[in-house]
């Protein structure tokens, strides 16, 4: 499965078959952590064969069978979310591709200490990863008009990444962000920018890098750079 198909078959699913992660899932995860972790300046962290954050009283939105996670930590900063949105999505796409399902969570889990936040570090989220008991419902999504400036004269890369970003995971289905395609002068290299809106829901940061990473796999980073 490419990460195009991965876009394409992903779904958040909250309900998950008991199960461990086999460990050639597992060795994969893990790999694509550190690299993202090295890159995004992150704490991202593989918890497996643990089962109280997902459970009790202070866990909602109906998850169930939940055994494993990714806990996202890192640095406290202005831009900590949209990191963590960017490279977090990178790892929900690899697990797409290894036949996992997951689902971020913002707020339907527990503290535990079976990952590691150092001082001046946050945890922003986790993300469930499982087998899932089914493979997940699309939603009802803006069109590519609502979220960015795509005309005749745009070129046809720039509407494969909005096409991308309007199938990437966001709060609530929200999706508050929206791409602005900028014609180059010359021999200039063709611009994007990316913006997020205001909500009440909140995550619009977190929510624009996981957009930013479909755009990026939809569009080509080769044929653009970002403002």
């Amino acid at each position: 499965m490419t990460l195009q198909e991965a876009i394409v078959a992903r779904h958040s699913v909250r309900r998950y078959k008991d199960i461990p992660l086999e460990q050639v899932c597992i060795d994969a995860l893990q790999k694509k952590i550190a690299e993202c972790n090295k890159l995004g300046n992150l704490h991202i962290q593989l918890v497996t064969d643990e089962r109280k954050a997902f459970t009790g009283v202070l866990s909602y939105g109906e998850f169930s069978g939940v055994n494993s996670y990714l806990a996202m930590v890192g640095k406290k900063a202005d831009d900590l979310d949209e990191r963590i949105g960017y490279y977090g999505e990178q790892l929900v796409l690899l697990a797409q591709t290894l036949g996992l399902n997951t689902c971020w969570a913002g707020l339907s889990y527990r503290k535990t200490d079976a990952y590691e936040v150092l001082p001046g570090e946050r945890l922003t989220c986790l993300i469930s990863v499982g087998y899932g008991e089914t493979q997940g419902v699309g939603h009802k999504i803006k069109t590519i008009g609502d979220v960015s400036n795509v005309s005749g004269l745009t070129p046809v890369w720039f509407r494969q990444g909005v096409e991308a970003a309007l199938l990437a995971p966001t709060a609530v289905n929200q999706q508050k962000f929206s791409f602005e395609y900028i014609a180059p002068h010359g021999d200039e290299v063709p611009k994007v920018k990316a913006n997020k809106h205001f909500s009440i829901v909140g995550y619009t940061q977190m929510d624009l890098g996981i957009a930013k990473c479909h755009f990026e796999i939809g569009a080509g980073k080769e044929n653009f750079e970002w403002v």
